[in-house]
């Protein structure tokens, strides 16, 4: 056959035809998104997927907590923490005596209570000379605060030691902790200026809160309870009894608090 048949050319044609398409399918897998997955791609995206778990984690170690408010003759003094990893890193007052003298003695006073009570990692803090009301009422409330933080402590330690117990044995931890933790209200005290009630919070056979659910009001009654209950309750707190002093300038009050204190421990069977 010569070189210049027709049929010579055609066949020529077809088997360059057939080459170009050989060599485009075996280039075309290296650009194709499935080959990009399988080189690595989802992998990657699982990654992503763990490390938000583990930020989760480390937000729920750090928690805030407010403390009760305190009553003091020149206005609530109230304390919130941020703590993290059982350590106080923040301190603030949310509500704090405001006007006049009051607001300069404020000014004053609560950065060096907040510094403090971060330092220290306690109420156990010296007050602010010149800021004595107000000093007093942010321990009340930095007390409280702390109180509550290791009450939750406490609960989360309980829950996950329910959990490793098994399903079973859990329930039964979980039910003797939350027994372990019960509120009582003593009877009222009668005094010459009206009825005195204390109500106390009882954990692991300590108070860890008392609160005067009636107290005498009205006139310099109003005052000397603002004065007089907040003393008491941490006194209560502190020392674990009825075995505490009496607020100068509250006697009567300070009497039925100790009655009505003493009333709410023995029913609580301490």
């Amino acid at each position: 056959m010569r070189k210049s048949h027709p049929v010579r050319r055609v066949v020529l044609a077809t088997a360059a035809t057939v080459s170009a398409v050989v060599l485009l399918l075996s280039l075309k897998p290296s650009s194709d998104p499935g080959g990009a997955q399988a080189a690595g791609a989802v992998p990657q995206q699982t990654a992503a997927a763990q490390e938000s778990p583990q930020g989760g984690a480390a937000a729920a170690g750090r928690s805030t907590v407010t403390g009760d408010a305190a009553q003091t003759q020149y206005g609530p003094v109230q304390v919130r923490l941020t703590v993290s990893g059982g350590k106080i890193t923040k301190a603030e007052a949310v509500q704090a005596p405001s006007g006049g003298t009051s607001s300069q003695k404020t000014q004053l006073a609560v950065p060096q209570l907040n510094q403090a009570a971060v330092t220290r990692g306690s109420a156990d803090i010296d007050s602010v000379s010149g800021a004595t009301y107000t000093s007093t009422g942010y321990k009340q409330s930095l007390q409280s605060a702390i109180d509550k933080m290791k009450a939750a402590r406490g609960s989360d330690a309980g829950a996950s030691q329910g959990s490793g117990a098994g399903g079973s044995q859990g329930s039964g931890d979980s039910g003797s902790g939350a027994a372990q933790a019960k509120t009582v209200t003593g009877a009222a005290a009668q005094t010459q200026y009206g009825p005195v009630q204390v109500r106390i919070t009882v954990s692991g056979g300590k108070i860890t809160k008392a609160e005067a659910v009636q107290a005498p009001s009205g006139g310099t009654s109003s005052q000397k309870t603002q004065l007089a209950v907040p003393r008491l309750n941490q006194s209560a707190v502190t020392r674990g009894s009825a075995d505490i002093d009496s607020v100068s300038g509250a006697t009567y009050t300070s009497t039925g608090y100790k009655q009505s204190l003493q009333s709410a421990l023995d029913q609580a069977g301490g």
